[in-house]
């Protein structure tokens, strides 16, 4: 993992063509960029930078998250990150998008409605470590969220026959 903004495009270009590792970059620090509509730069101008660098994953913010990204925001964000920066380049061209902060099992749906298809990153360090019934339980809520998605079954619905899924949605849900 790189934090992009305080590696800077340099360095992320010499960190690239130094390893054959994927490069998953973290954008903290983006919000002192963009958050003023006068100054910084929008994230379509932001991720094609660092995707020059040969970036491979790219933080995006998440659905429903704990900071000031509205929904369309992030989706917008994921949707760039899957687009070619040029016509011709095919898969070769695009950087996986990631989402984070505040994940959880009731985030997946609008994830993958957002997304509409598997070529995420989905990381959800509460969602899974803060479960009720410990980090286990938190891994199967969020498998069983996503199965409910591929199933076109709501959550609730789903979670009837699934305790660790009704756990998350009642622990995590409270919390709005």
């Amino acid at each position: 993992m790189v934090s992009m903004n305080w590696t800077g495009l340099s360095a992320l270009q010499t960190l690239r063509g130094s390893t054959d590792l994927v490069l998953h970059g973290h954008r903290n620090g983006f919000g002192a960029l963009s958050r003023h509509p006068l100054i910084g730069m929008a994230f379509p101008a932001y991720q094609t930078l660092y995707r020059l660098t040969g970036m491979d994953h790219m933080h995006v913010h998440g659905m429903g998250g704990k900071f000031c990204d509205e929904d369309s925001e992030v989706q917008a964000s994921a949707q760039i990150c899957a687009e070619p920066l040029a016509s011709g380049n095919g898969d070769e061209d695009h950087v996986l998008p990631v989402f984070s902060s505040g994940q959880w099992a009731g985030t997946i749906p609008a994830t993958f409605d957002a997304v509409g298809s598997a070529d995420f990153m989905f990381l959800a360090g509460g969602g899974i470590l803060a479960h009720p019934s410990g980090p286990s339980a938190g891994i199967k809520s969020l498998r069983q969220a996503w199965d409910a998605c591929e199933a076109g079954v709501s959550l609730e619905k789903h979670a009837t026959g699934h305790s660790e899924l009704a756990e998350a949605l009642t622990f995590y849900g409270a919390r709005g």
